[in-house]
């Protein structure tokens, strides 16, 4: 298996990620003009600002749960009148029904899941950034670069860092050149750090000076984020703090968007218990920093939650309906217009050429030419050239004439 590379993120997630990327480089640096270096510190500020842009999209989402309140009890009324009909009659009529009650309340079908939907790749993104540090931030990329360079001189180094490396997916024809040297270095934990310089007395006195700093940028008091914690103490708080808060985090949004739907209910008691489950397996296996993002990430929704679910009461479901509609119907009435002004664009396009003299004459003149090969190819020639439309349509009508009449 091959180790993923310092390089930066590719693929669909890679413009999101370089775009996160600069804000955690950015924090770090501004961190860093005050002589502060951590990681961790630059980790927690990264999450609570990527977690202020998605407010917009948390607030359209949980506007969207609010209104599904009065939409849902429709919603399953309709569903249980066509329930057991497949016929095409009935899916046709349970399908303007529904569309009928998401008129009503001025929503779409897609709103619930839209921005949940844009929210998942920027999680990922996110993870790909603190997963990779050194591909994104260029001070701690420049102490790993200084140990990769010195390390790439010394002969059979490559079979040192697989041997060391075990759990890691690398093998020795990946180190070909630095960034890939650093991308294994940057998952390093402190027995690792140990262990290469026991292995490589060549580079003890490098590794004596930069090492230190190494693991003071990824400490967090007193855990290294780039070990994975297991189960031994105190490591294993990361992933029991992390389980206990995506449970609350859980508990509130079930609190919130509670339903008398008994179906709907069991299916979130059981997401709230699978969730904090596998954060907890997550956390285990993966590096202390993807922990701490975890438990960041769900302290700040929890808050942000809580302030959101405290504007949202002070909403009137009604008016939220009303607006709803509104906005649908000046979405609908910019769409027509706007299809309108482009059909009208369309024949105007289509009549230019008819206003334009030149035009006309060139394609009656291609018109005549083309009906002068066919009547070569017939046997026949007419002599005389029509110059016009009315001439041209004038022949045409005389020799279907002459053809009905044989």
């Amino acid at each position: 298996m091959v180790v993923a590379f310092l390089t930066k993120s590719g693929g669909f997630l890679g413009p999101i990620a370089s775009l996160l990327g600069l804000i955690m480089n950015g924090i770090y640096e501004f961190f860093h003009l005050f002589g502060i270096q951590n990681i961790a510190l630059s980790i927690i500020v990264f999450t609570f600002i990527t977690k202020m842009l998605m407010i917009p999209l948390t607030i359209k989402q949980q506007r969207f749960t609010k209104l599904s309140s009065r939409m849902n009890p429709e919603l399953q009324k309709i569903q249980a009148k066509y329930k057991g009909k497949k016929d095409e009659d009935s899916l046709r009529r349970q399908q303007a029904e529904t569309q009928a009650v998401y008129r009503k309340y001025g929503a779409s079908p897609t709103s619930g899941c839209l921005p949940m939907l844009i929210t998942l790749p920027i999680m990922f993104a996110l993870y790909a950034v603190i997963n990779r540090i050194p591909a994104y931030v260029t001070n701690v990329k420049a102490m790993y670069d200084t140990i990769a360079t010195q390390l790439a001189t010394i002969p059979g180094f490559e079979n040192v860092l697989v041997e060391i490396s075990k759990g890691l997916p690398v093998n020795a024809a990946d180190l070909s050149n630095t960034n890939k040297i650093i991308d294994v270095l940057a998952k390093f934990g402190t027995d690792q750090w140990s262990l290469l310089e026991t292995k490589l007395p060549q580079m003890a006195s490098m590794l004596s000076q930069i090492v230190p700093d190494i693991l003071k940028v990824n400490n967090f008091f007193g855990l290294n984020i780039t070990n994975v914690p297991g189960l031994g103490f105190p490591n294993i708080l990361i992933p029991i703090i992390a389980m206990a808060l995506q449970f609350f985090q859980g508990k509130q949004m079930t609190d919130q968007t509670s339903s008398k739907d008994n179906q709907s209910s069991a299916a979130m008691k059981s997401m709230n218990i699978m969730m904090p489950i596998m954060s907890g397996v997550f956390c285990i296996t993966l590096p202390i920093g993807v922990g701490l993002y975890m438990i960041a990430s769900s302290v700040f929704t929890i808050i942000q939650q809580a302030l959101i679910n405290k504007y949202l009461d002070k909403v009137d479901v009604d008016e939220l309906i009303e607006k709803n509609v509104e906005k649908a119907a000046k979405k609908k009435s910019k769409k027509s217009s706007s299809t309108t002004a482009s059909l009208q664009e369309l024949a105007k396009k289509q009549t230019k050429s008819i206003n334009n003299p030149v035009i006309e004459k060139k394609r009656d003149s291609e018109n005549i030419n083309s009906m002068n090969q066919n009547d070569t190819s017939n046997g026949k020639s007419e002599p005389h050239n029509p110059t016009s439309i009315s001439e041209i349509a004038n022949l045409l009508k005389n020799r279907n004439v002459e053809k009905g009449d044989k």
